[in-house]
């Protein structure tokens, strides 16, 4: 369907294009369906004083970007820290699980046994505390 192309939801991980044309990566803050725009926080850009900041695209100017596997004991020791720091119990007790689960296996972790991660979960870091 052409309408899922340009549907956001708050913590989807996006690149697109600003109205000046700056290529931009970031996660959505805010959508707002009636005006087909979505608010992004800027996390990279070509513009460096654009990073750090939210700034609303056109939906049609953005697209999602895949959802990131993470199946090593890094990554997931990496976004522990993170889901400690950000104070996020159920992420912390899903990424113990998998951690777990790669300790107990050490075999090579297939891309399908990989953890995956549709969702920006700092983006809901202020509403936890």
């Amino acid at each position: 369907m052409m309408a899922d192309k340009y549907r956001f939801e708050t913590g989807d991980w996006v690149q697109g294009r600003s109205r000046d044309g700056e290529l931009i990566h970031g996660y959505v803050e805010n959508v707002d369906s009636n005006e087909g725009i979505v608010k992004v926080n800027v996390v990279d850009s070509d513009n460096e004083k654009a990073i750090g900041k939210s700034i609303w695209i056109v939906n049609r100017w953005t697209k999602k970007l895949p959802d990131l596997i993470i199946s090593n004991e890094s990554e997931l020791l990496t976004l522990i820290d993170l889901a400690l720091l950000s104070k996020d119990e159920q992420w912390f007790m899903e990424l113990s699980a998998k951690l777990a689960s790669i300790k107990k296996k050490p075999e090579v972790q297939t891309k399908e046994s990989g953890l995956r991660i549709s969702r920006n979960r700092i983006s809901n870091l202020g509403e936890k505390r």
